[in-house]
């Protein structure tokens, strides 16, 4: 049974870099091998829309984050891979999303405060340049993520606030229209996060400082070799703190390795030395994958058709979910007999799970019944993800998740009143 479902993309505006690669397709294609995982991988070009005005350039970024992808181990046959533009329920579910955020909530987004800053402090219309995908980028964004009501994301730590945005949109939508969203919550390597750049700063395609992931061997060390370090000579004790250099090999090497380099750092290695060490690290894990991403990307017909096919995957869970989204709105046949009477009352009438924090900082749930009576009650767990899944547990499974569950569950109320709310969950698909 699988209890958690992980989602993730990327952005098709440019090629694969490094960080691409140790900030979500290394660390989520490994996450989906664990049985207990439903993994989501999409190809966001929808988003690359916002800046990208080159169709090429969209087109060329597809086809080869499609190809990294699955020579990075992804099996299309264990996880639902899929282009975004594939998936029409999506921009659908955007709009819905749209009518329950607040602009204010939008207008403290980082990207859109970020281009107003730029402009105010070159003295233009604060506006100026601002399109309308940039600021409605967070809302895009909740609506891949609601759609297939995912557990986690991976995401860098500045993409946090966007998973934030997320949950308090499905949490207003919630509200009004009744219990139909999952709240998503990031899934962060703390030390890999955000990887440095050929220059120190976040690697990213906008500051052009990223090194591409499958570059030809040479090239790739000749970009290793350009990375900026400080003035200190050979001999000269040096600090990992801040390092770019450092950092990048962190993220590839494992801790025995690390600490040697470190060591190395304070016994006052050369910094050819030290990036000659960087570049035969990333080598050996990078080699392989690019003779198979070579092979993938002289085929197209052969990605498209994957791609094709994780879209009818995809689609297959949206398009009924839509379908009841859009009954929960108001958007039914004029024939329907549901009145806005009835559909108040089918709102208050339906239990609910209730997460939160305490103040010992663990996390608890409780299942409360249409009338706020109190069944089911947790004991503290140490992260809102074992809590996330321990109603998922329930949701899909109804009673026979209990006795498995018991050591975490500190009050049952009325058994039948119990028993009927767990299979309201399962006979309406929530997970």
């Amino acid at each position: 049974m699988k209890t958690q479902r992980v989602l993730t993309g990327i952005t098709t505006s440019g090629t694969p870099h490094l960080g691409n690669y140790v900030g979500a397709i290394r660390p989520t294609v490994r996450a989906s091998r664990l049985a207990e995982v439903e993994s989501f991988y999409f190809l966001a070009d929808y988003h690359a829309l916002i800046k990208v005005g080159e169709p090429a350039r969209v087109q060329r970024s597809t086809l080869e984050i499609a190809a990294t992808w699955l020579a990075c181990g992804l099996d299309p046959e264990r996880v639902t891979f899929y282009r975004q533009s594939d998936i029409p329920e999506i921009p659908e579910l955007t709009w819905l999303l749209t009518c329950v955020t607040g602009k204010g909530v939008l207008n403290r987004a980082h990207a859109y405060k970020a281009s107003v800053d730029k402009n105010n402090a070159a003295g233009e219309d604060p506006d100026a340049g601002v399109t309308a995908g940039l600021f409605m980028y967070p809302v895009l964004m909740a609506a891949d993520i609601l759609m297939f009501n995912a557990h986690q994301v991976p995401v860098g730590r500045d993409q946090i606030q966007h998973i934030e945005m997320a949950r308090d949109m499905a949490a207003s939508f919630n509200h009004l229209y009744g219990e139909h969203f999952t709240l998503p919550e990031a899934a962060i390597e703390d030390h890999v996060a955000t990887l440095p750049g050929l220059d120190g700063r976040k690697m990213s395609k906008s500051y052009d400082n990223t090194i591409p992931l499958f570059v030809p061997r040479e090239q790739l060390r000749k970009l290793i070799m350009g990375i900026l370090t400080d003035s200190r000579a050979p001999g000269e004790p040096k600090t990992t703190e801040g390092s770019a250099l450092f950092q990048l090999y962190q993220a590839f090497a494992s801790a025995d390795e690390t600490a040697a380099l470190a060591q190395a750092y304070a016994d006052g290695i050369a910094w050819g030395d030290a990036k000659q060490m960087l570049f035969e690290r990333l080598d050996h894990e990078i080699a392989p994958l690019r003779e198979v991403y070579d092979q993938l990307i002289q085929d197209p017909a052969r990605i498209e058709k994957t791609l094709k096919a994780g879209a009818d995957k995809a689609r297959a869970i949206a398009t009924p979910f839509t379908a009841r989204l859009r009954e929960a709105v108001g958007l039914r046949r004029l024939d329907s007999t549901v009145t806005s009477a009835t559909t108040r009352a089918t709102k208050t009438a339906a239990p609910a799970f209730k997460q939160y924090r305490e103040k010992d900082g663990l996390f608890y749930f409780k299942l409360v019944d249409a009338g706020g009576e109190l069944l089911l009650q947790s004991t503290g767990f140490a992260s809102g993800k074992a809590a996330a899944q321990a109603i998922a547990q329930l949701q899909q499974q109804g009673r026979e998740a209990l006795a498995g569950l018991q050591a975490h569950l500190a009050h049952q109320g009325d058994a039948g009143a119990l028993d009927q709310a767990l299979q309201h969950f399962m006979a309406t698909g929530k997970v």
